[in-house]
């Protein structure tokens, strides 16, 4: 999984980044907290893993502009603190935290915890894909939306997204369409003032 890592301290944050690619991940550091926000911006990762005590910006304010943003895909978020008891616990979970990292890092607790992310991460995208079915006329293509209003792929797509389309003809319909059709031209078009019978 792609993960950034969000910490201050240069010490836990060498230590958890090579845990993580220990553990076959890719890592992205961040030493505060504007910088992690900048570089989820930029390329969102899979999983973010933010101390909760950063400078410029503490990994609650983080946490709750990730899940602001309400990006297509979803990010698992661990926030890693050394911070302990019931109201600090329900503080991050209501700024949208999935789970919670303690330090020091344990790396067995830390790797059961990756594989957690692996699964849900894995789930979300599951339900995604269920979710972006379409139903489709098995004879004219067309499909149905929500308002149960049959219309041609271009135009529904088009409503939904910026794709453009561009027309052409694949081989298979050349062959069994086009083909044929040229076949029975004339090759070469009749002299002037000639007319074809």
């Amino acid at each position: 999984m792609r993960i950034l890592v969000a910490e201050d301290d240069p010490v836990s944050r060498r230590v958890l980044s090579a845990t993580l690619e220990r553990l076959g991940h890719t890592v992205e550091i961040a030493a505060d907290g504007l910088t992690a926000w900048a570089r989820f911006a930029a390329d969102q990762p899979d999983v973010l893993i933010a101390d909760w005590m950063m400078p410029e910006l503490d990994g609650l304010e983080l946490i709750r502009r990730i899940r602001d943003a309400q990006r297509e895909r979803y990010t698992y978020v661990l926030l890693l603190t050394a911070l302990s008891g019931r109201a600090r616990y329900l503080d991050g979970m209501a700024a949208g935290a999935d789970d919670f990292v303690t330090k020091p890092i344990d790396r067995q607790e830390l790797h059961a915890r990756m594989r957690v992310a692996e699964r849900i991460l894995g789930l979300q995208r599951e339900v995604t894909q269920l979710q972006g079915l379409l139903p489709i006329c098995s004879y004219c293509k067309r499909i149905r939306d929500e308002s149960d209003h049959w219309s041609q792929v271009e135009d529904y797509v088009a409503r939904r997204t910026a794709a453009q389309f561009t027309h052409g003809v694949c081989p298979t319909c050349y062959e069994s369409h086009l083909r044929p059709q040229l076949e029975v031209l004339p090759l070469s078009p009749p002299a002037p003032g000639r007319k074809d019978p």
